[in-house]
C-alpha cells in the first residue's frame, strides 16, 4: 500500500474550492470513492484524516471544501459565521456540494459509478442533503449530523442507502428532530437506518471534542460502534465493485 495525497482545485461558479484527495498509488484501476463532508470548522485535519482512512481501506477518499477557498475558521464565532449562511440557504449549499461531487467523479483515480459520502456535524447535514437531492451515491453516512430537512427544494428520489449515527442526548438533534427525520425518510421510501447511542452527546466521533457547555463531547465507544456501522455499509454497497455484476 502506498497512500498518496494531493490538493484538488474545483469551481463552484466563481468560488475556488480546494479539496483533498487520498488514494493508494499501488492500485492502478479506478476505485470507489468516499466523499468526506467536513464539520463546522471547515476542511481541517480531521476531515483530511478521514479521507486518508478511506484510502487505507481500499477506497479513494476525497474531502470536500464546502466553505470554499480552503477557509478554516478557528473560533466558535468564525465557525458559526461560515456555517450559518449555508445552513440557512440550502440551495446554495447544494450547489456547492454538487460541484464537489462532480469534481470527484472526474478524477482518474475514481470510479464515478461507485461513490458514497460521509459527514460530521454540519457535514452530516451536507451528506444527507446530497442523498435528499438524489445524487448517485451508493451510501450516505451522517455522524452526529444536523437532521433538519431543507425547505423549498424539489423533492428527489433518494438513491443512497442512508445511515445516521446519532448521540441520543445530542442537543443539536433532539428526539423530536429525530422523529421528524424518520418520518421524512419513510415518506421518501428511502433505504435508511438510524443508530442511536445512549448517554452520548454531539461531536462523539472527534477525539478533540471537549465542550460540555455546548454538549460536544468525544465518546470512544460510540465512535468505534459508528465506525463499524459505516464500514459494514460501505462493504455491503461496494462488495461487487470490479465484478461483471457490479
Amino acid at each position: 500500500m502506498n497512500i498518496k495525497t494531493r490538493p484538488v482545485e474545483y469551481k463552484d461558479g466563481k468560488t475556488t474550492c480546494i479539496g483533498y484527495l487520498a488514494w493508494d498509488d499501488n492500485r492502478a484501476d479506478p476505485l470507489p470513492c468516499v466523499l468526506v463532508n467536513h464539520a463546522w470548522a471547515g476542511m481541517d485535519d480531521f476531515a483530511m484524516d478521514k479521507a486518508v482512512q478511506m484510502a487505507a481501506l481500499g477506497y479513494v477518499g476525497f474531502a470536500l471544501d464546502n466553505y470554499g477557498n480552503g477557509v478554516r475558521p478557528e473560533t466558535t464565532e468564525e465557525c458559526a459565521a461560515m456555517m450559518t449562511p449555508l445552513r440557512e440557504d440550502r440551495a446554495t449549499l447544494l450547489k456547492r456540494l454538487k460541484a464537489g461531487y462532480k469534481a470527484a467523479a472526474k478524477l482518474d483515480e475514481v470510479d464515478e459509478t461507485h461513490m458514497a459520502a460521509i459527514g460530521f456535524c454540519f457535514g452530516g447535514l451536507c451528506t444527507l442533503d446530497m442523498a435528499r437531492a438524489g445524487l448517485d451515491l451508493h451510501a450516505a453516512v451522517s455522524f452526529h449530523g444536523l437532521l433538519d430537512a431543507p425547505e423549498g427544494l424539489p423533492k428527489k428520489k433518494c438513491k443512497a442507502s442512508v445511515l445516521v449515527c446519532h448521540g441520543w442526548d445530542d442537543p443539536m438533534a433532539t428526539p423530536d428532530m429525530v422523529k421528524s427525520f424518520g418520518a421524512e425518510m419513510a415518506e421518501k421510501n428511502c433505504d435508511w437506518q438510524l443508530h442511536a447511542y445512549g448517554n452520548v452527546l454531539h461531536g462523539f466521533m472527534n477525539p478533540a471534542a471537549n465542550n460540555k457547555d455546548m454538549g460536544i463531547i468525544y465518546n470512544e465507544l460510540a465512535a468505534q460502534r459508528a465506525t463499524n456501522a459505516m464500514l459494514d455499509l460501505l462493504s455491503e454497497k461496494f462488495a461487487l465493485h470490479g465484478t461483471h455484476t457490479a
